[in-house]
């Protein structure tokens, strides 16, 4: 055997994640929000990038008309600008008397009394929030308030920094005792004042204890209701007849016990979470055309404004050396694909919501009970796209219908099958179905999850017990016999008053 070395000529096809292809693939799952960082930290890097406003093509319009650079030197203003002492503050008393009576009026169109702006609109104090006060200021100054005694007040500040943000103390009092150097006794005084403070309920160590701290507060913790307390586990299992029993009281009393209960706060801490809970921006709106279909378009107010500035780079590249018009012509490769790559994300993301729109017709109709079955392979075969690029698209995007605002995953739900051979159920819509059922059952005909099976089956939905099972959990609906003894408990409650 002769080993000699030879040439093939070889033609293959192979996929190179280019830095491009990585961009636009990471611009495709990303936010609006994440979107707008990414555009800023491009544009602080790139000075060919620029956010497009509304007069952005004014300023293009300036730069290609008025190419030279203005300068701004000591002399060009010297030459417009006369700055000399004598003109400014002539001898002529009646020109200074002028002068002093046109500053006088310019003062007050200006604003000199403090409430207006420079340009004469009133001073909004609506538009001017103050802080929101944390739990741990809303405590420190009834700390303030409640102990003059050094050792107190610091055993007080240790309690409070021992809270979490539902109000819990999440400290042992025994290794704060070690800590401080002080008895446990002491620690138990200071902790009871705390406990008493607003909001009622802080300073709690436990739910039970959350709990009578509030009722103790409104002056309801009798035997009854310290009973209650103390045998939680019970009422979460919905065992009211027990319950009953060992707060001696009978159905009515212990359905009026279980009203005060529920309207007790069990985290009285978060009124002072802070912050305020950003509202939805949807990136599609759906609304309903003239013609009976659906008009799919983008949000405006989430679709970014770049642009591309070749003036400039026209003005500095024709002045630039070497290494500067390399860079330029760097700058100006990215900042063309990124506008080519923004592009791109938005077609690809009003492909894939108009297709969803066309598989979900029925839901936006007639609503969640006509929810369709849809995988990602089906709108990727459908649009010609790879599934992949549709599961990028779906992450974190919001469509807004008249049927609500959604996630695009949400239009994405499994299937179950037809009992009848027809068409296969969404899986939300079954849930839909099982929460209907349930809602309108009457006390003394409870459903078992075997008779919530059968209806379903008669509807034409094959579904199996535990299945039906998982969903009830899901939508927090606590089993048949939970519910029987709540139902029966509230009728003789009824029928006693």
């Amino acid at each position: 055997m002769v080993l000699a070395p030879k040439l093939h000529l070889r033609q293959t096809q192979s996929l190179v994640m280019t830095p491009q292809l990585l961009q636009s693939i990471k611009l495709l799952q990303m936010t609006h929000l994440e979107l707008e960082h990414f555009l800023d930290a491009e544009i602080e890097r790139n000075p060919l990038l620029e956010r497009g406003e509304d007069n952005a093509e004014e300023r293009a319009e300036t730069w290609q008309n008025d190419p030279e650079p203005r300068e701004n030197t000591a002399e060009s203003i010297s030459d417009r600008l006369d700055s000399s002492l004598e003109n400014l503050f002539p001898d002529d008393p009646g020109t200074q008397e002028r002068i002093s009576s046109d500053l006088s009026a310019q003062w007050k169109s200006a604003g000199g009394n403090g409430l207006q702006g420079g340009s004469g609109t009133a001073f909004d104090l609506e538009s001017t929030t103050a802080a929101i006060p944390t739990l741990r200021d809303h405590v420190n100054g009834q700390i303030a308030l409640a102990f003059t005694d050094p050792a107190q007040l610091l055993i007080a500040h240790e309690l409070a920094d021992g809270l979490d943000e539902a109000g819990y103390l999440s400290l042992d009092t025994g290794e704060l005792a070690q800590r401080v150097g002080a008895a446990r006794e002491a620690i138990n005084t200071v902790l009871s004042s705390c406990q008493t403070f607003d909001p009622p309920g802080i300073f709690a160590r436990d739910l039970a204890e959350c709990l009578a701290l509030q009722l103790i507060a409104q002056d309801r913790y009798d035997p009854a209701m310290k009973a209650m307390v103390e045998n939680l586990e019970l009422l979460a299992k919905r065992d009211f007849r027990t319950l009953g029993r060992l707060c001696g009281v009978d159905a009515e009393d212990l359905a009026d016990m279980l009203s005060e209960i529920r309207a007790l706060d069990p985290k009285p801490g978060m009124a002072f979470s802070g912050g305020t809970a950003d509202p939805v921006v949807p990136d599609i709106v759906v609304r309903a055309a003239s013609d009976g279909s659906w008009a799919v378009e983008l949000n405006p107010e989430t679709l970014p404004r770049v642009l591309v500035n070749e003036p400039y780079y026209a003005q500095v590249s024709s002045q630039a050396r070497e290494g500067e018009r390399q860079f330029l012509s760097e700058c100006l490769q990215s900042a063309n694909w990124l506008a080519r790559s923004l592009d791109q994300r938005a077609k690809t993301i009003l492909k894939v919501a108009s297709e969803i729109v066309r598989q979900q017709d029925a839901f936006l109709v007639h609503g969640v009970s006509h929810l369709r079955p849809l995988n990602l392979r089906t709108v990727a075969e459908a649009i010609g796209m790879h599934e992949s690029t549709v599961s990028r698209v779906t992450v974190n995007k919001y469509m807004m219908t008249p049927r609500g605002t959604f996630e695009l995953r949400y239009f994405f739900t499994s299937a179950l099958g037809s009992a009848s051979g027809g068409d296969a159920h969404s899986s939300e819509s079954v849930r839909d179905r099982i929460r209907a059922l349930i809602d309108a059952e009457k006390p003394s005909a409870v459903l078992s999850d075997d008779t919530l099976v059968d209806m379903l089956r008669e509807e034409g939905i094959d579904i199996a017990r535990r299945t039906v099972a998982k969903y009830r959990e899901a939508l927090n609906i606590p089993s048949s016999v939970q519910r029987r003894r709540e139902k029966k408990m509230l009728a003789a409650a009824g029928t006693r008053a």
